[in-house]
């Protein structure tokens, strides 16, 4: 009987890998995203993603420059960077990333959402994507790592480094609160050591700084001061057809509610339109 425990999950996964394999394939004319399922190492399609038009990011216009910038040059084919955005939470990076499929999906850009365990799978869903028309941005949000994850080394190959590599029609952007990806300890600063005058870092912050710099391109996002975040929760109530946005009711409700969430952010700002625009103010 204790045999039979052992291999009803060996069984189980199998028929969970079969599965995957045999899915249909994705028709990525109509489909503009998908998720990658690490269970059965298959892509799902995504019916409804999240449309947000770049117009509604506001504060952020030299992170939406770069990353426009980057996700044009993508699309018509010419060469680009992996994307590495960085910064306080709440304000707009992965908001971002979704937006240049809103613009760009009409001209060929299709999406892929896959979370850490899958990046341990990366060859994998290469194999996966055609080579066709259609680009690629393999998209994995709010990333972090601790040192022993099988997804580290996995990304920091495919980034640079692996016989493995992407096809030209295939991006990775990533979205972190860290900047390095993996937490910092401050005994790692004891390892620094100054030879000649010059610093030269420990091995433990080399080897968490190598994954970083392995992304073409970094963009960084920053905390918002009062008038971004009340500018931006105005627009969002606008949007919404909510009444006297633009009153001191509005504004002192606003201040209020960014206090109780202890973060004032695009994201922030969000929510309270919505509550404001619910309560038919």
């Amino acid at each position: 009987m204790s045999d039979l425990e052992h291999l009803l999950p060996r069984i189980e996964r199998l028929l969970d890998r079969l599965e995957g394999t045999s899915a249909t394939p994705i028709d990525w004319k109509k489909i503009h995203a998908a998720r990658w399922i690490t269970e059965n190492r298959s892509l799902r399609p995504i019916a409804r993603p999240h449309h947000i038009e770049p117009r509604h990011l506001l504060s952020i216009d030299e992170q939406k420059q770069k990353i426009e910038a980057n996700t044009r040059q993508f699309v018509a084919g010419k060469t680009a960077n992996n994307v590495l955005l960085t910064g306080a939470r709440g304000t707009g990076k992965s908001s971002l990333v979704k937006a240049m499929l809103a613009k760009y999906a009409p001209k060929g850009l299709r999406l892929v959402e896959l979370d850490k365990a899958g990046l341990a799978h990366l060859p994998e869903l290469f194999d996966l994507l055609p080579q066709g028309p259609q680009r690629f941005i393999l998209f994995c949000d709010d990333l972090s790592f601790a040192s022993d994850e099988p997804g580290y080394p996995a990304l920091k190959a495919a980034l640079d480094g692996s016989l493995s590599t992407p096809a030209d029609n295939v991006l990775i952007y990533a979205t972190s609160n860290r900047r390095h990806l993996m937490p910092e300890y401050m005994a790692e600063n004891e390892e620094t050591r100054h030879l000649g005058g010059e610093v030269h870092p420990g091995e433990a912050v080399e080897e968490k700084v190598s994954l970083s710099e392995r992304f073409g391109l970094w963009v960084s996002f920053y905390p918002m001061d009062q008038d971004e975040y009340l500018s931006i929760a105005a627009h969002w109530a606008k949007e919404l057809c909510a009444k006297d946005h633009q009153s001191e009711t509005f504004t002192r409700a606003a201040l209020q509610w960014s206090l109780g969430r202890g973060a004032r952010s695009g994201r922030t700002a969000w929510q309270f339109a919505k509550d404001w625009a619910g309560q038919g103010k």
